[in-house]
């Protein structure tokens, strides 16, 4: 099958965050199971060019089917299969334009063809809606317990944000909202280290170890908060999406993919950062019974 443009973006932020982050090693061994010969080592390229890089080299041929199914193997989601589902969904949005459809049955990966373009956008509207329309009062980052400094200053960074979104600033906010939940979560694994570190999805270097918490990336602490029971389901893929929108920090990042913030976009931010505040307050006992 040959996909377009739109469809290898997508696949490609499936191989290297949403599936699981991949490092440069893990990204090389991924294409070497399906027929490279690349090692990793100084003046290796950026993960999203290097991705892009073999995913063009093996569109169109028997190797991107593979692909496809490598990405989305049930047994690396293990206890995580509803994850799996609604990343399969999310692919599929893109992957109708070229006429095909990702289905799991059971612990299988298949290939459906479609007759015509099917695109399913109700339910993931209403899903979006669901979780705008929840209402968070009396936020406050003292129910974390984190250090009082740090807790000052994301009070702070907190108060800042609204006010961005008040004035119309949406990448402002986008930004903030990302540096603020990534704070948060490394406040919380300091706090508690053993539950962090011992969890399955904690980050690890090409030596199987867990990273010292400074080197994690927002999308590792999103998927430890989301296996302690920190966070729910909705909110779990919506600081995902959060994570997507903050890597626009990189002005080249956002010409390339031609994103362009807006109000919507800063709201579905700043209601993930509401949402993580209230839900890691309520369910924090969770962790902190655990010695």
């Amino acid at each position: 099958m040959i996909l377009c443009k739109k469809t290898l973006e997508c696949l490609r932020e499936m191989i290297n965050e949403k599936s699981e982050y991949r490092s440069g090693p893990k990204l090389v061994q991924f294409f070497n199971d399906l027929g490279f010969n690349d090692s990793y080592g100084q003046g290796f390229p950026s993960r999203w060019f290097f991705t892009d890089e073999r995913l063009a080299k093996i569109n169109g041929t028997p190797n991107i089917d593979q692909c496809i199914k490598n990405t989305f193997a049930p047994v690396n989601f293990i206890g995580r299969v509803q994850d799996l589902d609604l990343l399969i969904k999310e692919f599929n949005q893109y992957f109708a334009f070229d006429k095909w459809k990702v289905v799991r049955r059971e612990t299988e990966i298949y290939f459906q063809k479609l007759e015509k373009v099917e695109i399913q956008s109700g339910e993931q509207k209403d899903s979006e809606n669901d979780f705008l329309s929840r209402e968070f009062t009396n936020i406050d980052l003292r129910m974390l317990k984190l250090e009082n400094a740090i807790t000052d200053v994301l009070q702070q960074r907190v108060k800042e944000i609204e006010k961005c979104f008040n004035s119309g600033s949406p990448l402002a906010v986008i930004l903030l909202a990302g540096s603020a939940l990534e704070g948060i979560f490394l406040g919380l694994a300091i706090q508690h280290p053993q539950q962090f570190n011992s969890a399955k999805s904690s980050p690890k270097d090409s030596n199987l170890r867990v990273k010292q918490f400074h080197l994690w990336n927002l999308s590792g602490f999103i998927d430890v908060a989301k296996e302690l029971g920190l966070i729910q389901h909705d909110t779990y893929k919506f600081s995902h999406s959060l994570r997507d929108f903050r890597n626009y920090i990189h002005p080249f990042e956002q010409m390339s993919s031609g994103f362009s913030p807006r109000e919507h976009t800063a709201k579905i931010c700043l209601q993930v950062l509401r949402a993580a505040i209230q839900e890691i307050g309520d369910n924090l006992s969770r962790i902190r019974n655990v010695q």
